[in-house]
């Protein structure tokens, strides 16, 4: 298993729209293995393909305290939406950064899991929020898209100052 570079908002790749996984095989394992060993390692709870610039309908979720209860959702599709919420996001692609997004507090999804097997999940809270936000990468769309086209630009400031403070 490798660990994978995390693309950095505001690369232009995280805009790229995923495209399904044909067939789940074992490179798509070993893509799935390889994005929860760079989930972990870097504190996440959720990672899209896109983010590691690998632009298939991949995404691994755990929001569990004990790091043991990943998701695997291949092709997800969200079926069925209710409620409506407010939640504190971040994300690994915009490092250090949180803000509030409104989300659908109950969602159904249906989707393939690391063996290729149909499923359908019923999810809220917090799990309803990951998957959403990660099925925003699938499409090309980070959670600070979601702000104000003020508070965007501001945050394209503060991220090219440390950017430049790094170099």
């Amino acid at each position: 298993m490798a660990l994978l570079k995390i693309l950095l908002y505001p690369d232009e790749r995280l805009h790229i729209v995923a495209d399904p996984v044909s067939k789940v095989n074992e490179e798509t394992r070993l893509l799935v293995r390889d994005m929860a060993e760079t989930m972990y390692s870097a504190r996440g709870i959720g990672l899209a393909a896109t983010q590691v610039d690998v632009h298939q309908r991949v995404i691994v979720i755990d929001v569990s305290d004990t790091h043991d209860t990943l998701y695997v959702f291949i092709n997800p599709e969200i079926v069925a939406r209710s409620g409506e919420s407010d939640y504190e996001e971040g994300c690994l692609s915009v490092p250090g950064v949180f803000g509030k997004v409104s989300r659908a507090h109950q969602i159904t999804v249906n989707a393939l899991d690391a063996d290729g097997q149909p499923f359908t999940l019923d999810a809220d809270g917090v799990l309803a929020v990951c998957i959403q936000h990660e099925m925003d990468h699938l499409l090309g769309k980070v959670f600070v898209e979601y702000w104000s086209q003020m508070k965007q630009s501001r945050l394209r400031t503060k991220l090219k100052k440390q950017r430049r403070k790094v170099m």
